[in-house]
């Protein structure tokens, strides 16, 4: 009898672009495709805090290398990635949010929140196929979305928007360029401890309503995310495209 072998999860030879990466989700993800062998670039607006990340990834033995980049800006985007790329793989973890009641929604707070999470996510997708294509080579482009992208919640009206966006044009993408072998889909984390999410589990009231919907009762960390990108990274999710994966400890099971 032959038996089947595990596709493998290494990512050796291939090279990976982590937008996002100068702290908690990206910087973890950044970690997870470099232990995995992804020659990773480190992008992000805080050049310090990539530096720093740099020189951490090369102490450990791991081929890594900073790029200033702010995704919201489109056309600077695009040429950073046709100067540097192509690359196999994006982990895209730039994001924001603004959170305020739905009556409350200040036209600037939409368009910032849109402008990074919508058109800066989408266009930064792109680009990386673009190259991807022009080198006629197959890729795995992951977008670090939210649980928010399948439901609702209280202050997060345009956050929720923005999301669901994200899982929209995951759909569309994956269908256009899965001929050309290049697979796109997203990462849905529920709530996940980071210095940016620390002043949300502060709030009593915010933190009894986060533990109230995760069915595992304990919130996420940033180590949870790391397993989940390498394997939407690698061989070992080959035939998966335009999906996302929920890593919410069962918020949206209900």
């Amino acid at each position: 009898m032959q038996l089947p072998r595990t596709p493998s999860f290494r990512l050796d030879g291939r090279r990976a672009l982590v937008a996002g990466a100068s702290s908690g989700i990206g910087l973890a993800a950044a970690v997870a495709l470099a232990e995995a062998g992804a020659e990773v670039t480190v992008a992000a607006r805080r050049t310090e805090a990539l530096e720093a990340l740099v020189v951490a990834l090369r102490e450990a033995g791991h081929q890594a290398h900073a790029l200033a980049l702010d995704v919201s800006q489109v056309d600077a985007t695009r040429q950073a990635i046709s100067d540097q790329g192509p690359f196999d793989i994006l982990a895209n973890s730039a994001g924001m949010a603004r959170h305020s009641p739905a009556i409350d929604t200040r036209e600037d707070d939409f368009d910032a929140v849109a402008g990074l999470n919508i058109k800066g996510a989408y266009f930064l997708t792109q680009a990386v196929a673009q190259g991807l294509i022009a080198a006629a080579k197959p890729g795995s482009l992951i977008n670090i979305s939210s649980q928010m992208a399948h439901v609702g919640g209280p202050d997060r009206a345009v956050y929720c928007a923005t999301k669901h966006a994200v899982e929209g044009f995951t759909k569309g993408m994956a269908i256009e360029w899965g001929p050309s072998g290049i697979r796109v889909n997203t990462i849905c984390p529920t709530f996940i401890r980071t210095e940016l999410t620390e002043a949300t589990f502060q709030d009593p009231e915010r933190r009894a309503w986060i533990e109230s919907k995760i069915k595992l009762a304990r919130a996420g960390e940033v180590e949870d995310i790391m397993g989940a990108v390498v394997f939407l990274a690698s061989d070992a999710s080959a035939l998966i495209t335009g999906t996302a994966l929920l890593v919410d400890g069962g918020w949206t099971a209900e």
